[in-house]
């Protein structure tokens, strides 16, 4: 697939096959390709902690507050991204702009992960309702969990829905 095929092929699933394990292959890729996501000061500050078995179903729970998230307990992976600290060279620029850094290289850590998933076959959901204290416990973290992403195989009736996007023309502005 080239990118354009899977920006047109990736959505937020959240009717997983629990029967179906993601095999470590596929894994792999996709965390070779988060490993490679651009970062401030190529800082990477952040932590990608995989949960398969009873830890992503304790996960899954984390965030299932409120009655959010029921379908997360299908997944059979649960990628935990979670902050770590700026490099020193990061920290300036962010202080010094007022600009949260970590926080947008999180959310293109998570467009990479997301667009490796669906290049490897895979669904996935980005979840920011979540239990920071719980999943930072469950997992052994001292970083705040700013996401968790599901993963894994929609089930066979999970069709691909139309995407409602916003016209071209009320989303890009061109300044000459």
């Amino acid at each position: 697939m080239n990118f354009t095929e899977i920006a047109e092929n990736r959505q937020s699933c959240r009717s997983y096959d629990p029967l179906k394990e993601v095999e470590q292959e596929k894994l792999d890729c996709i965390l070779a390709s988060a490993r490679l996501s651009p970062s401030a000061c190529n800082g990477q500050p952040y932590q990608i902690t995989v949960c398969r078995g009873a830890a992503a179903q304790k996960v899954a729970k984390a965030t299932q507050g409120m009655g959010m998230n029921k379908f997360a307990s299908d997944a059979p992976v649960m990628l935990v991204l979670s902050e770590k600290p700026y490099v020193k060279s990061a920290a300036l620029g962010a202080k010094l702009k007022h600009n949260d850094y970590r926080s947008i290289d999180i959310g293109i850590l998570a467009a990479y992960i997301t667009a490796e998933a669906t290049a490897q076959g895979l669904g996935t959901c980005i979840l920011g309702w979540l239990d920071d204290g719980a999943i930072r416990e469950l997992c052994g973290l001292d970083g705040a969990v700013r996401l968790v992403i599901t993963l894994g195989y929609p089930k066979a009736e999970d069709k691909l829905r139309e995407k409602k996007r916003k016209d071209m023309d009320a989303l890009v502005q061109v300044v000459e």
